[in-house]
């Protein structure tokens, strides 16, 4: 009988570690997590689809969601700046992931020739006050020249550090699977690699062909393959861009001559 009890003993623990609540603010993070993860837990998301993590506002459900998950992970103040006040109420971990070691991190207004730097531990807190809303140029304080650009899981190697962080902190949650995450990790960089092997020699074949897009967002991705848009039609994408910008875009255009315009739901191009 003892033996028995101590078998089901063991089970009940094994399961236990297992079901760690791993939480993410926006899809890319969950992404992420899920190759991690895989074969071990599925991961939750916050935001529902379409949502966007500039102008969310959490709903009572959410903010018990943010307080029971295990983990919790989120680009930080700069993206998702409805968080940090629930937070608060958090006595489990959560990782901010624009403080990570290791990442390249870049600004509104830096230049493709440079201006990545490597992220130290001490995050600098912009202590700048907002500017006023969207001025019809397609400028929102969101997005202002020298504040950080917060899609930073864009960069492959960025994407690396997040699910090193991931597979670490599981591990330590989670002991019984600590191999499979290491394996998923691994698995997740060389899909990584296979991935940029694709694409590379496909974009440079495109790199000198004029893009528009309707959202600041891609400046990570395009410094990693050597791209540039040519223009923006708004900074945020749930921001329309006024008559002005709209305008001087279309001129662009008609300038560029034939090109790619990448819009975004629910925007109209």
């Amino acid at each position: 009988m003892s033996r028995l009890f101590c078998l089901v003993a063991l089970l009940f623990v094994a399961n236990a570690q297992a079901e760690v609540r791993l939480l993410t603010s926006i899809k890319p993070l969950q992404l992420i997590a899920a190759a991690v993860q895989d074969g071990v837990g599925v991961p939750d998301v916050l935001l529902p689809p379409g949502a966007s993590p500039h102008r969310y506002a959490l709903r009572p459900s959410d903010v018990r969601r943010v307080r029971e998950a295990d983990l919790l992970y989120w680009i930080g103040p700069d993206m998702e700046g409805f968080l940090p006040r629930v937070l608060d109420g958090r006595d489990k971990p959560d990782v901010a992931v624009q403080e990570l070691p290791g990442l390249s991190l870049r600004h509104f207004g830096d230049s493709h020739a440079g201006h990545e730097h490597e992220h130290e531990h001490e995050h600098e807190h912009d202590e700048h006050g907002h500017d006023q809303a969207d001025d019809g140029l397609g400028h929102d304080h969101d997005h202002r020249p020298g504040s950080l650009d917060a899609h930073l899981w864009l960069l492959p190697a960025n994407a690396r550090v997040i699910a090193a962080r991931m597979a670490a902190d599981l591990a330590n949650l989670n002991a019984a699977n600590a191999a499979r995450y290491a394996a998923n990790l691994q698995a997740f960089e060389a899909r990584l690699d296979a991935l940029d092997g694709r694409i590379r020699p496909q974009l440079a074949s495109i790199a000198d062909k004029p893009y528009f897009v309707f959202h600041e967002a891609y400046d990570y991705f395009e410094a990693a393959y050597g791209l540039k848009h040519a223009g923006v039609f708004s900074v945020l994408g749930e921001v329309q861009p006024g008559a002005r910008h709209v305008a001087a875009m279309r001129q662009r255009l008609q300038q560029a001559g034939p090109s790619c315009v990448f819009s975004e739901p629910p925007l109209r191009p």
